[in-house]
């Protein structure tokens, strides 16, 4: 059962109770003055790990394995050959094929 922080509204004095995850805040009465008006507050919890579990150490392992297998396939060829350039924009857009460029004309020669 979870430990819960409590603050009085009538002697105003901060106690703890043990209490089941269904009671109610308004039902839980002060050691002190005895009184029904509780206000549950918000606390912060400790938590334990027991046995020989390090926190991180599975996350740690799965980054190295990350790793060796990245550089391993860096290592490897690339798939489809090297790649080549990209061809222009205007080629991209056009939907056409490129048509080859022609010389400037040179009148008057």
């Amino acid at each position: 059962m979870p430990l819960y922080e409590y603050r009085c509204g009538r002697c105003e004095k901060h106690f703890d109770v043990t209490q089941s995850v269904h009671a109610r805040a308004e039902d839980t009465v002060c050691p002190f003055c005895h009184a029904q008006e509780a206000t549950r507050l918000m606390s912060s919890f400790i938590s334990t790990v027991k046995g020989d579990h390090k926190p991180g150490f599975k996350e740690m392992n799965a980054y190295d394995m990350l790793n060796k297998r990245t550089s391993s396939f860096a290592k490897l060829p690339p798939l489809f050959g090297a790649r080549s350039a990209p061809p222009p924009i205007e080629d991209v857009f056009s939907g056409s094929e490129p048509q080859p460029k022609d010389p400037p004309d040179r009148a008057g020669s």
